[in-house]
């Protein structure tokens, strides 16, 4: 929540608010970079070195404006999209790892490794827009769980799959199976996806 501004981030409104925002921030970036490559240009035709000199000469104000400004746009980023996928974290963090997540998300045509998604919310929680307990760490978990993350992150994907297109898609990625065998049955889908609804890995809304 912002004291001076009307945002905040725990209602619909507020967190459109903050993506209308950092579209503004997206655009004016956009514009900056055309602006300076044609600069660059017409520098470069006059003999002269591009770029701040203060960079150049690693001058430390210079240095410390340039991060300050690298900061911001990353966390410009950030805000812009969280929309998509931090209810998701906040779902199922810190019950599942870092890993599990990504590759959830990635299920849902979103591209993100562990490491980026932890560095995402490592930010929103110290700009306290994210809950700290989201980076605590995860319990130890068997195998199945990531199965169990895997077919539900397929079925999210498209929830027209039948249980045994599932089942061959996990064959497709060489998963074995909680027996570790390599042919997928039906009833080994339907046992994972039904494990994801209780943990609430899926919703009623995902049938």
């Amino acid at each position: 929540r912002s004291l001076s501004d009307p945002i905040d981030t725990t209602t619909p409104q507020g967190m459109f608010s903050l993506q209308v925002l950092g579209a503004v921030a997206q655009l004016e970036r956009a514009l900056i970079s055309e602006r300076t490559k044609a600069g660059i240009k017409a520098a470069k035709a006059k003999g002269k070195l591009p770029g701040n000199p203060g960079i150049r000469e690693r001058r430390p104000e210079a240095l410390a404006k340039m991060t300050a400004a690298q900061k911001a746009a990353y966390g410009a980023r950030i805000q812009a999209n969280a929309s998509q996928w931090l209810p998701t974290v906040r779902r199922l963090r810190p019950d599942h790892t870092w890993d599990d997540i990504a590759r959830f998300l990635k299920s849902r045509g979103l591209d993100w490794t562990p490491e980026r998604l932890r560095r995402a919310v490592k930010w929103l929680v110290a700009e306290g827009m994210a809950d700290k307990d989201l980076l605590r760490k995860s319990p130890p978990r068997p195998p199945e769980d990531r199965l169990m993350t895997l077919a539900a992150g397929i079925h999210s994907s498209n929830p027209d799959l039948t249980l045994r297109e599932i089942a061959s898609q996990l064959e497709r990625l060489h998963e074995r199976t909680p027996r570790g065998g390599t042919k997928w049955s039906p009833s080994s889908v339907k046992n994972l996806i039904d494990r994801a609804r209780r943990s609430g890995l899926l919703t009623v809304s995902d049938h």
